[in-house]
């Protein structure tokens, strides 16, 4: 079994141009969605933002982190493959304000889908995430790569992303299943796909693994800033060691479109976060996306800081400046965001028609 995943809360990027630029109308139309008032409601929002040190409650919500759920058009169809493959999803028990988006193609025309793969118990324990972790997970279901490609070539999806747990108790932590998954997807489809993998304790060769599997974007997520790093992810997840996958999979294949992730508001510092995407650009990474840290329990790590639209936009900015290819920079983007697989998407197919036109 596989799991469908919309990676947390939502994956919303703050468009504020765009939102000017639209009829009454045209918002009703498109639906509920959060960039329509956000640039409305976080300038007169009083309450408190951010914790001091010492200050052990907890921050209140604040108003441009509550969306309702839109349903793309392909919504109904996607939910009812699903029940029939009796396949669970994270995107409908977490109510993910995305799930109508990315199944449905939305306002963007890119329908798209996260599926994890390998279970839904993890080796490590990171103070950020809650999935289940055990020491011991089931074996994997040497299935699982056929039954996923098969499942999703029905679906009328553009783009896939394929995450996992991560699996240490492995002798290659998964890769070679990961990589046999993007193969028989490719053997079905034109989809384009995306692997978020885990950092496979560094082995190159698992690296390699993945890059050579005819993968479409290599995507690793660093999380945090370097300093944080001990406190937020399980001890072997390092930051050093992050980059290096990052780093390595692009000298493999320079061509390839690498990409990460940030969460901000658990206590870095402007310094660190724009230190951290430096670190990324100097290992070559395309792509990045900043969203905010959502705590998902109370056993999690508290949210230090609310971040604000406006703050996310000037991040938006600074990696523009700093020469990503895509930045997603958003209270409520995540690591596998609609917007940029969009425009992923776009630069794709180019390449593609280039190739095919040089042939």
């Amino acid at each position: 079994m596989f799991t469908i995943t919309c990676d947390n809360v939502s994956c919303y990027k703050v468009e504020l141009q765009c939102v000017k630029e639209k009829t009454f109308s045209q918002k009703l139309e498109d639906g509920p969605h959060l960039q329509h008032f956000i640039a409305d409601t976080y300038k007169d929002y009083d309450g408190k933002l951010k914790l001091e040190k010492g200050d052990k409650s907890r921050l209140r919500l604040p108003p441009w982190l509550k969306t309702e759920i839109p349903m793309g058009k392909n919504y109904n169809r996607i939910k009812s493959q699903l029940r029939q493959l009796q396949l669970s999803t994270v995107c409908e028990e977490a109510r993910c304000p995305n799930i109508g988006e990315c199944w449905g193609g939305g306002t963007h025309g890119t329908a798209t889908a996260t599926i994890m793969l390998m279970g839904d118990t993890c080796t490590r324990g990171c103070r950020f995430c809650s999935v289940k972790t055990s020491k011991t997970p089931l074996p994997l279901n040497p299935e699982e790569p056929l039954n996923t490609a098969t499942a999703i070539a029905e679906w009328g999806l553009d783009y896939i992303v394929l995450t996992s747990v991560d699996r240490d108790d492995l002798s290659d932590a998964g890769a070679s299943h990961i990589a046999e998954t993007v193969k028989e997807i490719k053997k079905r489809t034109n989809i384009l796909v995306e692997c978020l993998v885990p950092d496979f304790r560094g082995n190159e060769n698992c690296v390699a693994t993945i890059v050579n599997s005819n993968l479409d974007v290599f995507a690793h997520n660093v999380e945090t800033v370097e300093r944080l790093t001990p406190f937020v992810r399980d001890r072997r997840a390092q930051y050093r060691q992050s980059l290096k996958v990052l780093k390595t999979a692009k000298e493999y294949k320079p061509e390839l479109i690498t990409k990460s992730s940030i969460m901000l508001g658990l206590g870095e510092t402007d310094e660190e976060i724009e230190q951290t995407m430096k670190d990324l650009r100097e290992v070559n990474v395309d792509a990045l996306t900043l969203g905010q840290y959502m705590q998902p329990t109370k056993r999690h790590l508290r949210v230090i800081e609310y971040v604000t639209p406006e703050k996310f936009k000037k991040w938006e900015n600074i990696g523009n400046e700093l020469g990503f290819l895509y930045t997603a920079s958003g209270p409520l983007v995540r690591s596998s965001y609609k917007a940029g697989e969009f425009f992923l998407t776009n630069i794709l197919k180019k390449r593609r028609n280039k190739q095919s036109e040089n042939q």
